[in-house]
């Protein structure tokens, strides 16, 4: 082992090591408790960026804990490949999407490996390979026989730049989520995965996954945002024409002073029984906008307009009820009809307020008394036995919308008859896939043209079916439903997955990815997982026990403005600090506004290349600053004077035990289970540290995941370790464990610094195959418990004292013990003392002046 640390040359070493040995290859074993770590997986982008190597190293970190726990971990990685990104890019470019994807996923692998996660690359995958997708599209025939995949003419939201449909999850504030631009409304015939299905499970289910984040539970359930009550039968006044009206649950104290009755403008009862002109311009005026422009209004106002209609139900109530007509009545578009709630909705009672006509006076109720409460339960009861009501749950969730209309994606595997029939291909025709042509030729021809100019190819002819072969391709999000699935499977070639071994691993112990997936890809999964087992690949309910969300990495960011007030991001390197004028300019003079720490992006020019860290300070000084900046779910802001920090400690441990090791011919090692019996009370005393050291470690390791305290805690150790002298055979083999200890907690941080140092300490085995430190067992007794007291002189520390613990709540008592003490009344010769202060169990300060 060299003097120096060269983070470079050891890391490369140690890598070639890994790969050579297999180190972290892993198969099934009955006879090992098993521990399946996933990070989520990528999108070959091109580079990796800091949310990336963030992501993977906390997955890595966490992984080899467990591996020195003694457990089979499967630790898998692989490629999120297909997606219209890529297909842009390869536009762009003028190549393929094959070849795009193929090129970055090389690069993007290599720098993978210069960081050193421990990932079974023999169970790699990539979603584009059609081996893998081709089960999807088996999977997807599965559904379709079950009924739970269909095909329809639907309003979809339809995103003009990336000319394809998008899920009711990819619109965000009415905007693409990929591209930002506002989406419109099309009416198209499309795929749909009946995820509804599955929303009262999916919403009931939350209640079991105890170790996920609330905050993704509570955005999981908002988003599945179910409302239950009932639906009342009136009618039209006068009339036989009946009509239902729901009523929250939340609201049926209310139920026999309902003051009107709302219904939307394109309820039936609007076609049927309005004849005013004036009511009339305003149903058309609602009718005639397009979907998003109405939902856009109606961010704005509300608005009301009495229909001059009545209804009425005589168990409810004996008087009639005035219907009034809205524009906008609910988030869940099934409801056209419900109560008006002046008591508790403010537009409602400012609504009653400006009318005329003659609305019951109401007031405010919120706090009814158990008797009421009690009549309307028993008014439900009635109501529903005699069939004028029914139970009712409506769900903001809606089917999957699965159908794009790109070319570098899953082809969905179906036939359309000329009569618009379905026929599912076979088996034995799987995989579908796009043939050669659609992609090597006319690069930046656009999906439609691509499609119009190979329609011959997807004629089909066969065993006598004749049709056209399906043009749409699946969302990528199916790809990555199911992946974690077939990492368990990885060799199979008969099944999706391999039951036996998919009821070995699942479900994950430790799943680590961003909380912008909460209401898209962690829905979906879950959904998967569940239309999995119903279908007989799986025993388990849910894909996840445990979810750790990671907060994003943040970075300084700068801009100038330009004539027209244009938006200039520069890199901070090109940005200095105007001491003299206070203000940042760049390198060209322009004067530069700090935007602050926000998300590291390619757009805002404030991202940070990973390789050019690495080269300079070494993959293990980064993953260290990865991890302690801040916990897990934070947000980390990137300092780059950071990674020097960490890479200075690692160089301080690297010398220390460079230099320790010559000890080895002074001194002699002592075995383990004789120390006990030798120890004095300073020995004691710091081994007694480690044990607490190991224990709070690994509490934090097991319970709140709060990496940062644990690498402060190997700080603080390896701080005490330094200053520690040795004197003896007892010393030297206090510190020998130390280190080995301090390397072992050390190591699922900075796995190559560990293997190399493990070596030069003179063990034979790798580090990657010891076990996590346990305590050496002590005679704590023998340690006579104190706390440490400052003590100061006119305010200037002269000593720090170890005062035993029996006078820590009698002040009298340490100021006698202080006194008393020969290395203090040294320094009160000739001395008066006037007063005495004390700060209890951190400060005493004796105020004196000469005799």
């Amino acid at each position: 082992m060299k003097k120096e640390y060269f983070p470079k040359e050891i890391e490369f070493y140690v890598q070639k090591e890994w790969e050579s040995k297999k180190t972290f290859k892993v198969i099934e074993n009955n006879n090992k408790e098993k521990f399946y770590c996933l990070s989520m997986l990528p999108y070959p982008s091109g580079k990796l960026h800091m949310g990336h190597v963030r992501n993977y190293t906390i997955g890595d970190v966490i992984a080899r804990y467990q591996r020195m726990l003694g457990k089979n971990v499967l630790h898998p990685i692989g490629w999120d490949a297909f997606g219209l990104p890529a297909e842009i890019a390869a536009y762009n470019h003028n190549i393929t999407p094959n070849i795009w994807t193929k090129n970055n996923i090389k690069y993007m692998k290599k720098q993978l490996k210069l960081l050193g996660f421990s990932f079974d690359w023999d169970r790699e995958i990539t979603t584009c390979n059609p081996n893998y997708y081709r089960w999807e599209q088996w999977f997807f025939l599965k559904l379709y026989n079950l009924g739970l995949a269909y095909k329809k003419k639907d309003i979809v939201n339809w995103c003009p730049i990336d000319k394809t449909i998008l899920a009711n999850e990819q619109v965000i504030n009415q905007c693409c989520w990929r591209c930002n631009s506002l989406v419109k409304k099309k009416l198209v015939n499309q795929w749909f995965l009946k995820i509804t299905s599955y929303a009262e499970e999916l919403l009931n289910n939350l209640n079991k996954l105890d170790d996920w984040p609330q905050k993704v539970k509570n955005m999981q359930k908002n988003w599945i945002g179910k409302i239950e009550g009932i639906e009342i039968i009136f009618k039209i006044y006068n009339t036989n024409y009946k009509f239902n009206v729901f009523i929250e649950k939340k609201y049926f104290c209310i139920l026999k002073n309902i003051t009107f009755i709302k219904i939307l403008y394109n309820h039936p009862i609007c076609k049927k029984f309005i004849k005013n002109k004036k009511i009339k311009n305003f149903i058309k005026k609602y009718s005639s906008l397009s979907s998003l422009k109405r939902n856009k209004s109606l961010s704005n106002k509300i608005n009301y307009i009495n229909s001059e209609l009545f209804a009425q139900n005589n168990i409810i109530l004996k008087k009639k009820i005035q219907i009034i007509i809205v524009n906008y009545l609910s988030n869940y578009n099934e409801i056209n009809a419900t109560i008006g709630i002046p008591q508790y909705d403010k537009k409602d009672f400012i609504f009653i307020q400006k009318q005329k006509t003659s609305f019951i006076a109401q007031n405010k109720i919120f706090n009814l008394d158990k008797n009421i409460k009690n009549d309307n339960i028993l008014l439900i009861k009635k109501l529903i036995l005699k069939k004028k009501a029914f139970n009712k749950k409506y769900y903001h969730l809606k089917d999957w919308s699965i159908s794009r209309q790109r070319i570098w994606g899953t082809p969905i595997p179906i036939i359309i008859k000329k009569n618009k029939k379905f026929i599912p291909l076979k088996e034995n025709e799987l995989p579908f896939i796009f043939p050669k042509k659609i992609f090597s030729t006319n690069i930046k021809e656009n999906y439609s043209k691509k499609i119009k100019n190979n329609l011959d190819w997807f004629k089909y002819n066969n065993n006598g079916i004749t049709g056209q072969l399906e043009t749409d391709t699946f969302d990528t999000f199916i790809e990555s439903s199911w992946y974690y699935a077939r990492y368990t499977s990885i060799n199979e070639n008969k099944s999706m997955i391999n039951k036996k071994n998919a009821n070995y691993w699942l479900p994950v112990d430790q799943y680590i990815g961003g909380i912008e997936h909460a209401t898209m890809h962690l829905i979906y999964f879950r959904f998967f997982h569940k239309l999995m087992r119903d279908i007989g690949l799986l025993n388990t309910d849910e894909p996840v026990k445990k979810l750790l969300c990671q907060g994003m990495v943040l970075a300084n960011s700068y801009y100038y403005l330009d004539k027209e007030k244009k938006y200039h991001w520069i890199k901070e390197k090109n940005v200095f600090f105007d001491k003299k004028n206070n203000i940042y300019l760049d390198n060209k003079g322009r004067r530069i506004i700090n935007h602050g720490m926000i998300k590291m992006s390619k757009s805002k020019n404030n991202g940070v290349d990973p390789q050019n860290i690495i080269e300079k300070y070494g993959a293990d000084s980064l993953r260290l600053f990865i991890m302690f900046a801040a916990p897990p779910d934070m947000d980390l802001e990137w300092q780059e004077t950071g990674i020097k920090g960490m890479y200075k400690f690692l160089k301080k441990i690297w010398k220390f035990i460079y230099e320790y090791k010559k000890l080895t011919f002074s001194y002699e090692e002592i075995e383990k289970d004789k120390l006990d019996s030798l120890y004095n009370k300073e020995q004691l005393i710091i081994q007694d540290y480690i044990n607490k050291t190991i224990i709070n470690i690994t509490n934090n390791f097991e319970k709140n995941q709060s990496f940062n305290t644990i690498i402060s805690s190997i700080m603080i150790l390896f701080n005490k370790i330094k200053k520690y002298k040795i004197y003896n055979n007892i010393d030297y083999t206090i510190i020998f464990n130390s280190l080995l200890i301090t390397l072992k907690m050390l190591y699922p941080f900075t796995p190559h610094f560990c293997f190399i140092l493990w070596k030069y300490m003179g063990n034979k085995n790798d580090i990657d195959h010891t076990s996590w430190p346990v305590i050496i067992k002590i005679n704590t007794k023998k340690i006579k418990n104190t706390f440490n007291l400052i003590i100061q002189i006119n305010g200037k520390k002269k000593y720090k004292l170890s005062i035993p613990d029996q006078f820590k709540n009698k002040e009298n008592n340490v100021k006698k013990y202080v006194l008393s003490h020969n290395n203090i009344s040294k320094f009160l010769i000739n001395i008066k003392i006037i007063k005495i202060i004390y700060i209890p169990q951190k400060i005493l300060n004796i105020v004196t002046k000469k005799k």
